[in-house]
């Protein structure tokens, strides 16, 4: 029976040179289904407790799901991961783009990458075959220099390339590992892990048919899929505009994140909003492998910076790091910013908030501008952003201390610098206001990986339906029963609303599967049934990602991780200056209660968060006992 994986996965020493594929069996596929999950697997097993995350112990994981690669709207992402060199911890990150898929249809299904190399080197996988090729040429590049160059050696504009620019190259901790020129796996800084073993990139082709067990049954969902998208019944405005159409409601909201987190009103918002500058600069739409979603702006303007649009343009998390958290409202300058942090390979949230943190202590003094090289580092100054911008993407100047990460800045710095550090376990927030979204305060909390918003992306979408569980709101909807949990609540009501929001959305990132094609939790199921002849259940996928969050969590705690680093940023437990959440700031004892409760609910120590050896039991893993702290 035809399934749509292989049962291969790739590993490539780079110290010595030498290649192997495993054959790790079905049940193994079955047990993880890609992503996260075999991520969690090598890192706990082969990964040393207190490995240097900048050292050749640490390993690369590329790992997509089980329907990566096949013809289906939103589902060609892959995972990337590796030991965070941002946080210390466990480190992983999703992206689309179409490399996922010619890596599945290169014939593997997952890509380790161990040790060290000596000097640049980038690997050549081909149906099947893998060679280690000198990189010293490409050292230095840009990522869009590259591509090109790399396509050109191989003699074929379809290859895809995974790839670092010198962001990854100078070991900034943010760095990411581009897909192409404008896909991400941007969070965790697994762009310097890259960086650390000399790998500059890897190409990628693949020639190889990738099938299920029920091609009928995928062929129809698609094409339902595709046709609702095309005609507006599903996607909305992501289809015509991408991420951030209304971005002025964020203002009103509170959700919108200001000035680094500290401000409550940007007039400047609507300058922001995607439907207000694409008409301007944008120039259309692009797309993920087999997407019908094409979600993906594109811009090009010439003043007062010339923006290239092979880098693509700017989405909501993009323009509200750069943008409103940096209180700048020129659209352009935000676009270049983003272009740059593309060109040399940086998460743009975490260099966003960065520089949102050194223009507050710039304005307070704890910053000068002899530190900035005469840059006046303000708050709304578009020209200053896009020179730190680059600074930090070349590790000059200024650029220095914030390729660290604002955590490692602030401890530098000292001087009440922490407070202005608006970071999770050391990664800066997304643009989801915790003290908005009190689900996200939990989720940005005890997430693994530190704050991040899409482990718990559906806090947006999901609300709690009384004792008995969680409906999704479109259930809910139907029913009748839509009731949102209020602002102030952030006890066990909500504790059970993010739990089932985090295990929903990681299960998605063990699958690959894009939390912007609005596949229902049934559809997803059908769909992993239909790609790999399993009977699988809703169950089953949840337990998936429960998994992937429990094995997570233990090498944290293996790595010393505790309750102690289940915080949120200072400022989040006090309101902003004005707007929508004056009075909004969360309580750290509710928090703390939260915490727990969370734990206890996920079946880990209720005190301590560890994982207990009846879960792991639960879980298929009871592997992983001998990693318990």
């Amino acid at each position: 029976m035809t399934a749509s994986f292989h049962n291969k996965i790739l590993r490539v020493n780079l110290t010595d040179g030498t290649t192997r594929v495993e054959e790790p069996g079905a049940v193994y596929f079955r047990r993880y289904l890609g992503g996260w999950n075999i991520i969690a697997d090598v890192l706990l097993k082969e990964v040393p407790a207190g490995a240097d995350p900048l050292g050749p112990e640490n390993k690369l994981v590329f790992a997509p799901g089980v329907l990566t690669g096949l013809a289906v709207s939103g589902v060609s992402r892959n995972a990337v991961g590796a030991k965070s060199p941002l946080t210390g911890g466990f480190g992983a990150a999703e992206v689309g783009g179409d490399w996922g898929a010619q890596l599945k249809r290169a014939g593997f299904d997952a890509l380790i990458v161990e040790g060290a190399a000596e000097k640049p080197v980038y690997l050549w996988i081909k149906d099947g075959e893998v060679e280690i090729r000198d990189a010293t040429h490409l050292w230095g590049q840009l990522t869009k220099e590259t591509q090109a160059t790399i396509r050109e050696e191989l003699g074929d504009r379809r290859v895809e390339v995974a790839m670092i620019g010198p962001g990854g190259e100078k070991l900034a901790r943010y760095a990411c590992i581009m897909n192409g020129t404008k896909d991400a796996a941007g969070r965790t800084g697994l762009g310097a892990v890259m960086g650390s073993k000399h790998l500059k990139a890897v190409a990628v082709r693949g020639t190889q048919s990738l099938e299920g067990a029920d091609n009928d049954t995928l062929r129809d969902m698609a094409r339902a899929m595709a046709e609702a998208i095309n005609s507006g019944a599903k996607g909305g405005t992501l289809h015509k505009y991408g991420t951030g159409v209304g971005v002025e409601g964020g203002v009103l909201s509170g959700n919108l994140p200001i000035r680094n987190f500290r401000d409550g009103e940007f007039p400047g918002a609507i300058k922001l909003s995607a439907e207000t500058f694409m008409p301007q600069i944008g120039i259309g739409m692009d797309g993920c492998f087999a997407c019908a979603m094409r979600c993906k702006k594109v811009v090009k303007a010439e003043a007062p910076f010339t923006l290239d649009p092979d880098y693509g343009g700017p989405e909501y998390e993009s323009f509200g790091a750069l943008g409103s958290c940096c209180g700048v409202d020129d659209i352009i300058a935000v676009s270049k910013a983003t272009e740059l942090c593309n060109a040399y390979s940086l998460d743009t949230i975490s260099c966003g908030v960065t520089v949102a943190f050194a223009m507050e202590c710039f304005e307070n003094g704890l910053l000068t501008l002899a530190d900035t090289g005469g840059i006046d580092l303000r708050f709304g100054n578009g020209e200053a952003l896009v020179q730190v911008v680059e600074l930090i993407g070349k590790r000059e100047g200024i650029g220095d201390l914030l390729a660290g990460g604002s955590l490692r800045a602030a401890e530098k710095l000292g001087g009440g610098a922490l407070h202005y550090a608006m970071q999770a376990k050391g990664q800066e927030y997304p643009m989801h206001e915790p003290r908005f979204k009190r689900g996200l305060a939990i989720a940005y909390a005890v997430s693994p990986t530190g704050a991040d918003h899409c482990h718990a992306l559906h806090d947006i979408m999901l609300v709690n339906a009384g004792p008995d569980g969680f409906v999704a709101n479109e259930g809910l909807r139907a029913l009748g029963l839509l009731e949102p949990i209020p602002l102030e609540d952030i006890g066990p009501a909500k504790v059970r609303a993010t739990l089932y929001n985090m295990v929903r959305s990681v299960a998605g990132n063990c699958a690959c599967l894009c939390l912007f094609v609005p596949w229902s939790t049934d559809e997803q199921v059908r769909l992993l049934r239909a790609a790999t002849g399993w009977d699988m259940s809703v169950h089953e996928l949840y337990k998936v990602g429960e998994r992937a969050l429990t094995l997570a969590r233990l090498f944290n705690a293996r790595e010393g991780f505790g309750p102690q680093d289940d915080r949120l940023a200072p400022r989040s437990y006090g309101p902003t200056t004005s707007g929508a959440l004056a009075e909004g700031g969360i309580d750290p004892a509710a928090l703390e209660a939260a915490m727990h409760t969370y734990y206890g609910m996920m079946g880990w120590e209720r005190e301590t968060g560890v994982p207990t050896r009846e879960k792991l039991e639960e879980l298929d893993v009871a592997w992983a006992e001998a990693y318990l702290p």
